[in-house]
């Protein structure tokens, strides 16, 4: 997804994310160059040649890719259209690299080696939202701009944290900076020993407690300067039930004391916060709401080529729906990176544990498939997440994607209920016959009398042929095959099928017998 211009400058955007993040190396056009888009490159899309031309962003996040072919991915693009990424941001560039791209013209930006892409990329589009054609920050809507006014008013540095420590925010940073804040707003946890000490003294369940400002102690062997801290708590709609937990504003202090009101400061900070937050996860964002509707999950009566118009993609191109879920937190920004990578008009939006990548136009559905399984193998490798992934391509434009997205989530639900039965990394005509069982299979067993009583009375008197019954039906009634299966022999398996057929009193032979009770035991399977 690559978002319109937001009029913001080169130098206005590098200011916004602070030096802690990235560092200039070289601008050859000036830093007053407009960017509002941002897309990543990675090796595989070089070596795989997916990677999106350079005209498509201005930003470009070089990520794993070697000098070498960085280097020669921009001069590819300067000669197949004499354009080039107004900069490229890239960990520990060489001087080689940066005179080169310098000759065509490109700004070079230092990422700090420990830096986490999605953190970079989240802050990006952050800045492109909120700080476009504006001389100034609103602390009463931004969080940003929350975190610098505080900073100005109390002289001191601040980052503002979910409730899983993750920086949603933060001011400027000077050299007085600990390793504890850099390394936070970079997007990695802190210093083991450091999170130990703030572990055992309690501080996290003093935050959690109460809007009481938490004092923090300096520990000059730790390299870790004083701070405060105050609990950002968000009030319940249930007057029964208390504020919930949110996140923490923490302000350290530098060489110079903090103001002799700080502490009131921060209280009333954690205070707008509190608005802010609350206000931002009821309302996405215009864009969010457009996505969500072109997929059926908002609004009722959808103008679908006005949303496209919006969104400058394409009404009735060979699209693709693709689907992903995952366990644990979902981190959306590095899919939607990701995304606009592989297509620049990718449009990523989350619901939940899932997150649904709408690309406009593709070529061969092949080409989708191989870049999905790029996501999920990155997932896994770089963040030990386990991805599970559903295709839907091609559609015949936006028009079949509310559609298509329904289906994706019967996927999805269908592998909740049986892991195994789903692979991984499928496609809606790959899971289409088990997706289908699945559900008839499901509508059975919510309806006892829909499941014949022998094979009830079967499962509790005598299992083990119940499961020789299961083997021979799914095993089409080849007993040899049924007998390896059960590790029997073939007579075992002829035995006890003429066995079955006397206590049911019924023939193996009809063919609505077998259907019905091949329903009957997998519902009422465990």
């Amino acid at each position: 997804m690559v978002a319109p211009s937001s009029g913001l400058g080169l130098g206005q955007l590098l200011l916004a994310l602070d030096r802690t993040m990235v560092t200039l190396v070289q601008a050859p056009r000036g830093l007053d160059m407009p960017v509002g888009s941002v897309a990543l490159v990675d090796a595989d899309d070089v070596r795989l040649g997916l990677s999106v031309g350079a005209g498509s962003a201005d930003l470009f996040f070089l990520l794993g890719v070697a000098d070498a072919e960085a280097v020669r991915w921009l001069e590819q693009q300067f000669a197949g259209s004499g354009r080039v990424p107004t900069a490229i941001f890239v960990k520990e560039p060489t001087d080689a690299a940066v005179a080169r791209a310098v000759a065509l013209g490109t700004a070079v930006v230092a990422v700090d080696p420990r830096a986490r892409w999605e953190s970079l990329y989240r802050l990006v589009n952050h800045a492109f939202e909120h700080h476009g054609d504006r001389g100034d920050r609103d602390s009463d809507t931004d969080l940003f701009g929350l975190a610098q006014s505080i900073a100005d008013r109390t002289r001191g540095m601040v980052s503002i944290e979910d409730e899983q420590s993750h920086v949603l925010a933060y001011s400027a940073s000077s050299d007085e900076a600990d390793e504890l804040r850099r390394l936070t707003i970079l997007g990695r946890a802190g210093p083991p020993e450091h999170l130990e000490w703030i572990g055992q003294w309690g501080i996290f369940d003093a935050l959690r407690a109460g809007g009481d400002v938490v004092r923090v102690a300096e520990r000059p062997e730790l390299g870790l300067r004083p701070r405060l801290a105050a609990g950002v708590h968000l009030p319940s709609t249930d007057a029964r039930r208390a504020p919930a937990f949110a996140g923490t504003i923490w302000l350290q202090q530098g060489s110079a004391p903090l103001a002799d009101d700080a502490e009131d400061i921060l209280r009333g900070g954690a205070v707008l916060a509190a608005r802010i937050m609350a206000r931002l996860a009821s309302t996405p964002s215009a864009h969010a709401v457009q996505v969500q509707e072109l997929l059926g999950l908002a609004g009722d009566d959808v103008d679908i080529a006005a949303i496209a118009r919006e969104l400058r993609i394409t009404v009735d191109g060979r699209a693709a729906l693709v689907g992903f879920q995952c366990s644990a937190s979902l981190p959306t920004g590095v899919i939607a990176l990701s995304a606009s990578a592989f297509r620049a008009d990718a449009q990523t939006v989350s619901l939940g544990e899932r997150v649904y990548v709408l690309l406009p136009k593709i070529g061969a559905p092949s080409s989708v498939m191989s870049w999905v399984r790029g996501v999920v193998t990155a997932m896994h490798r770089e963040l030990g997440l386990t991805l599970r992934a559903v295709v839907a391509a091609p559609l015949t434009g936006l028009a079949g994607a509310a559609a298509a997205r329904s289906e994706v989530d019967r996927v999805f639900d269908s592998a909740d209920r049986h892991p195994g039965a789903i692979g991984q990394i499928t496609s809606l005509d790959e899971a289409h016959t088990t997706v289908l069982l699945d559900e008839i299979v499901s509508q059975v067993a919510a309806r006892p009398r829909l499941v014949d009583p022998r094979v009830r009375l079967l499962r509790d008197e005598d299992p083990m042929l119940a499961e020789t019954l299961q083997a021979y039906l799914d095993g089409f009634g080849d007993v040899a095959a049924v007998a390896k299966h059960l590790h029997v022999h073939p007579n075992t398996v002829r035995y006890r099928v003429r066995r079955i057929e006397k206590l049911m009193s019924t023939s193996l032979n009809d063919p609505d017998v077998r259907l019905v009770l091949a329903l009957g035991l997998r519902a009422t399977a465990c």
